[in-house]
């Protein structure tokens, strides 16, 4: 065996000795002979070197392998510390994670209980509208009284905001009756009363906070009470319950076309700081529907009216409507809740399916007003 077969290290490691007896004996140690010891030199204790630095004094004079040790062995140069090696080894192909299945678009809501809870509602508002004026009138005082009630407990809950109750729920009810029995000028008198009793009421607590829960609960008996009257001005008209029905259809149908074509085409966002849900594609949906809707129930359901004011009044209802969901979306958002309550399964509380009736009953009552009269 001749000495290039041992492929001894170039520099750091003493390899076997060029003369006497010994050339091409393994290194000397306590497994050889004392002749075999005599014709080697002892191999220096290389120390591990540091990953990242080290002492530059204790590093000198130490040997480092620079070569293979077999002679199959690929030479490498070791990398100093901190430098990235330049061609290292392949890694094996990592198993890459199957991609995660698309998530269908959700509606966010339960969509069977919604529609369930909705054609309930819708059977018992039409029965009452039909049959006996008064009952339905009965109908939008309880649906005041628990909007009223749904919106206080908020206020309370969130905002620490103790707006009276009772002045409020009382002086709604008179509102909406009012509003039946004497028009405009009952609607106007009952309201001035509500907030002066509102005003009344809140002076037998402390006085801290008492400007705070004044104004909440003027705003409530306006937002609320006031503006449901509108729907029972409606009725006392002849075609009284064909009026009410147009409103609530175009109400009903703006919000549905607004909700599926923004579903399926939304791309834009119409109001993402207050409504991040809503889209331009669903308000231009809302639109579209509304006033195909409002054209056939002028032309067929409204005495007098025509498919061209059904077009102004349809325009007209969705931007109210869609008005009116910003104005509540950013009340939930203030109070940093999801809905007003949870009465409606699959529709939240009363002032969530609320939202766009209240603001859009005045405007429906004037145009049909103007269009028509109100006989």
């Amino acid at each position: 065996m001749n000495d290039s077969s041992w492929g001894a290290p170039q520099t750091g490691y003493w390899g076997p000795s060029d003369h006497g007896p010994g050339r091409g004996a393994a290194p000397a140690g306590p497994a050889y002979d004392a002749h075999n010891a005599q014709q080697t030199r002892p191999m220096p204790i290389v120390p591990d070197v540091p990953e990242h630095g080290g002492d530059q004094e204790a590093d000198r004079g130490t040997a480092r392998p620079s070569g293979p040790l077999f002679r199959d062995e690929p030479t490498r140069a070791r990398p100093h510390p901190g430098e990235v090696p330049q061609n290292p080894e392949p890694m094996p192909d990592a198993p890459q994670p199957a991609p995660a299945p698309r998530k269908k678009k959700s509606a966010g809501r339960d969509l069977s209980a919604a529609i369930g809870v909705g054609v309930g509602l819708g059977a018992v508002i039409v029965a009452s509208l039909f049959v006996v004026k008064a009952v339905f009138v009965g109908v939008i005082a309880a649906a005041v009284v628990v909007g009223l009630w749904e919106l206080t407990t908020r206020l309370k809950e969130r905002k620490g905001i103790k707006a009276p109750l009772i002045p409020l729920a009382v002086g709604g009810a008179a509102m909406v009756v009012a509003g039946y029995v004497r028009g405009s000028e009952g609607a106007w008198v009952a309201m001035a009363l509500t907030a002066l009793a509102v005003l009344v009421w809140r002076m037998t607590a402390p006085p801290e906070g008492y400007l705070k829960d004044v104004t909440a609960g003027l705003f409530a008996a306006f937002y609320v009470p006031f503006l449901a009257t509108f729907v029972a001005m409606m009725l006392t008209a002849d075609d009284g319950p064909w009026r009410v029905l147009t409103f609530l259809s175009l109400t009903v149908v703006s919000d549905t076309g607004a909700y599926a074509v923004g579903w399926r085409f939304g791309r834009h966002k119409l109001a993402p700081r207050i409504s991040p849900g809503k889209t331009r594609e669903g308000l231009f949906g809302a639109v579209a529907f509304s006033m195909v809707a409002g054209a056939l129930c002028m032309q067929f359901l409204i005495d007098d009216g025509n498919w061209w004011q059904g077009l102004l009044l349809g325009l007209a209802v969705a931007v109210s409507a869609t008005l009116g969901d910003l104005g509540e979306s950013m009340i939930k958002r203030d109070l940093g809740i999801k809905d007003m309550g949870t009465l409606l399964p699959g529709h939240g509380g009363i002032m969530d399916r609320l939202d766009s009736l209240l603001p859009t009953a005045p405007v429906v009552w004037l145009l049909l007003v103007l269009f028509v009269g109100s006989g």
